[in-house]
């Protein structure tokens, strides 16, 4: 008798204990602890981030684009500061031959460039971005000493009334005629004396002279094709001034800087080429149009 009323309660406590088991597999469930299955599985964060919210939350790539009279290397300063801080970071070269086929190479790079995109031009190059960030990965524009056309102006309408550009053009470039150019077309170089002094003014003299030694032509073309887009109208901007720039005055800057409604940064002095001499606060404003991209 003793052994079978022992067994019969081991019986009951092993009876317990599952249903115990049962009910508290019952109370995990309908809270939401349990363990995951294969349904519960695909509202995770982890699953969530293979599907469309991916793209939102990919880190921005800047897009830089050089003016006339340069190339990439240009950008070789915030490049380094910006990937330093562990941005994408990608300079294309800018043709420098018209504007419509020029901002149509870098429309085109565009679109091969996955997540969102702060596009950034130098120069000329604000005329190029202006026209080719058309794209939807596009999300911020930041113009250093740059143009800004609206659509119909050109590129060489917009340096200022004081810009060095104004001068007699024998005085400042270099003509020379080149393969498949446009009726009267040429390939301008600027002249030492006027990179030196105007253009490159806040780069050390032996610096300077090796740009103007590599300088890359721009055709008369780039400069005098009408902007058939202005990208400012719909995406944020940002402007960076230098107060030493001789060749985009200042003046010429703030003026399509309001009409765009950027956000400006003076700098006080540089040149032309302050993004050469000094790129910490050029990509500081870069870095600023980044961390509004989401």
């Amino acid at each position: 008798m003793r052994v079978f009323r022992s067994r019969r309660r081991l019986i009951r406590i092993r009876l317990c204990a599952s249903a115990a088991a049962v009910a508290s597999a019952a109370l995990m469930t309908s809270c939401g602890t349990g363990p995951p299955d294969s349904r519960s599985m695909a509202g995770t964060p982890s699953a969530r981030l293979t599907g469309p919210s991916a793209a939102k939350s990919a880190k921005p790539t800047v897009v830089m684009v050089h003016g006339a009279w340069a190339d990439t290397s240009s950008w070789n300063g915030e490049i380094e500061i910006l990937r330093r801080k562990g941005y994408a970071v990608r300079a294309i070269a800018n043709p420098l031959e018209n504007l419509t086929t020029d901002s149509r190479t870098v429309a085109d790079f565009l679109r091969s460039v996955p997540g969102p995109v702060v596009l950034v031009g130098h120069s000329y190059g604000g005329s190029v971005i202006t026209n080719a960030a058309r794209s939807n990965n596009v999300k911020a524009l930041v113009y250093v000493d740059a143009a800004a056309p609206a659509v119909g102006e050109t590129t060489g309408a917009l340096s200022g009334s004081a810009s060095a550009l104004n001068a007699s053009p024998g005085t400042l470039y270099d003509a020379v005629p080149y393969a498949n150019a446009p009726s009267g077309a040429r390939n301008l170089y600027l002249k030492k004396n006027v990179f030196l002094k105007k253009f490159a003014g806040s780069v050390p003299v032996q610096q300077a002279t090796d740009l103007w030694a590599a300088q890359r032509a721009a055709s008369t073309a780039a400069f005098n094709t009408r902007s058939k887009y202005a990208a400012w109208k719909t995406i944020p901007s940002w402007y960076f001034i230098s107060s030493g720039d001789r060749i985009i005055t200042p003046e010429s800057e703030r003026r399509m800087a309001r009409r765009a409604g950027s956000k400006v940064t003076t700098f006080r002095g540089g040149s032309h080429l302050t993004l050469i001499s000094d790129p910490e606060p050029v990509a500081k404003v870069i870095e600023s149009a980044i961390k509004t991209v989401r």
